[in-house]
């Protein structure tokens, strides 16, 4: 795993990040939400001269049932570049698997092979034993090692959760991240201005808040996360709690700016309990403190309360559910989706305090379940979810499955299997990309990794 030079599809800018060559491959998170077999990682091509594009080439079983795939990551990426890295020869290679539910993490090598193989997997004891945490959800390749968020502490149903750290090349579960922890309880996300030595953290629930779906009287009562935390990367500590207000639920994905010189950056909110809509919110350093403002308003669309699942039949209306945000490279578009309505959005952020809405589709969606173009006859359910960006901006990928009881809960008639891409230029849907149904052999996919690194993997220490 070690190198001579530096691993190619390290990048020291995101400049030089947007000018390298396409992906061809993509990994994706696949989930068995029956916990009858095991979840899967499947590899799709994207490469649009091959005779198999948009179709699955590659499929990693796992080597247990139960898992719950969520948000996985690569072992290393180009923050090993950065001035005061201790890793610039590692090489990814690895994808750094947690499953959410079994609170287990697996090891897959992707080098000069198209399915990749489980070399290690580290057992929910070690986490629990190590770091004190259990549920783990989001890997980043970072400056230490690789950083490993959990929901849970270590019994598995409660918290505090926080931030693991496992070795770049054992995968050793080293301990865990904070040394000061703070107020924080409540753990979802996290992400850095690396230049700056600030992590930046969000809340979401502990497991007991989530894993049987959304919990209506903990929603209606203000209990879900609706905060940001700012840290002090290096030395470990918490600096500061920003509330946006109880009102906004759910503070979810992190995407702090590109340019490695600017302290700003987006969070998505999934719902407003005041009124079902979704909001986006910059935050930003002004005046020696850390401070957000709500940047995007996105509204709940009324309905029938016949065309409603269960938990939404009170409301008579469909929230959008922004359950994931992605930017662009160049720090100029940014995607929103709005999982509930069924509908991906582009905005314009070159003023981050101004975005300017430049496009919109809609598939799938509660009430909606609005057809892909190349299966206009075929009704969609799910919506987009998680968002994922090429280097070069210039293709989008979603995904339609969210999280199994959550799944199940929105859409109970199934959630169905499907994947997308957009062409960002035009804002349209490749007709030729379009993976779904059985082609996912059952499962549903969740989350997608793009081959050499992609809008929400890297982090770099040169504008």
């Amino acid at each position: 795993m070690t190198l001579w030079k530096p691993d190619p599809t390290f990048y020291p800018s995101p400049r030089d990040a947007a000018d390298a060559p396409a992906e061809l491959l993509a990994y994706v998170a696949a989930l068995d939400r029956s916990a009858g077999g095991p979840d899967a990682i499947a590899v799709l091509d994207t490469d649009p001269d091959s005779a198999r594009y948009g179709t699955v080439v590659g499929w990693t079983e796992l080597a247990f049932t139960g898992d719950e795939l969520h948000h996985f990551g690569w072992n290393a990426c180009s923050s090993a570049l950065c001035p005061y890295a201790p890793h610039p020869h590692v090489e990814r290679r690895y994808l750094v698997v947690p499953g959410l539910r079994s609170s287990r993490i697996y090891i897959l090598d992707t080098k000069d092979r198209v399915s990749p193989e489980i070399v290690k997997i580290i057992e929910p004891g070690e986490l629990a034993k190590r770091a004190g945490y259990s549920r783990p959800h989001t890997v980043h390749c970072g400056p230490e090692g690789i950083y490993l968020s959990a929901l849970g502490g270590a019994n598995g149903q409660d918290g505090p959760g926080g931030i693991a750290i496992l070795d770049h090349q054992s995968f050793e579960v080293l301990g865990r991240w904070e040394v000061d922890r703070g107020p924080q309880y409540l753990a979802y996300d996290f992400w850095w201005h690396i230049n700056h030595d600030v992590l930046i953290s969000s809340e979401w629930g502990t497991p007991s808040m989530f894993e049987d779906g959304v919990v209506g009287e903990l929603l209606l009562s203000r209990k879900y996360g609706h905060r940001l935390h700012f840290w002090d990367l290096r030395r470990r500590r918490h600096l500061q709690e920003v509330d946006l207000g109880d009102q906004y639920q759910m503070t979810l994905e992190l995407r702090p700016a590109h340019d490695p010189t600017r302290t700003y950056g987006f969070v998505g909110v999934v719902t407003s309990v005041e009124d079902l809509s979704a909001s986006v919110w910059t935050w930003f350093h002004e005046d020696g403190r850390w401070q957000a403002r709500k940047v995007i308003d996105i509204p709940a669309e009324p309905a029938s309360s016949d065309d409603l699942p269960p938990v939404l039949k009170p409301f008579g209306a469909v929230p959008p559910l922004v359950t994931d945000i992605d930017l662009s490279l160049d720090d100029q578009s940014l995607y929103v989706s709005c999982w509930g309505t069924g509908e991906i959005k582009q905005y314009d952020v070159t003023d981050p305090f101004k975005p300017v809405e430049t496009g919109s589709l809609k598939i799938g969606g509660i009430v909606r379940q609005a057809a892909h173009p190349t299966a206009p006859e075929l009704p969609l359910r799910g919506g987009p979810q998680m968002v994922e960006v090429s280097r070069d901006g210039q293709r989008v990928y979603v995904s339609n499955s969210l999280y199994g009881s959550w799944d199940d809960q929105f859409y109970p008639e199934g959630v169905g299997a499907w994947l997308a891409k957009i062409d960002a230029g035009s804002f349209t849907f490749d007709e030729r990309f379009f993976p779904h149904g059985d082609d996912f052999r059952g499962l549903r996919p969740h989350q997608v990794r793009l081959q050499g690194g992609d809008a929400s993997s890297d982090s770099y220490c040169y504008p």
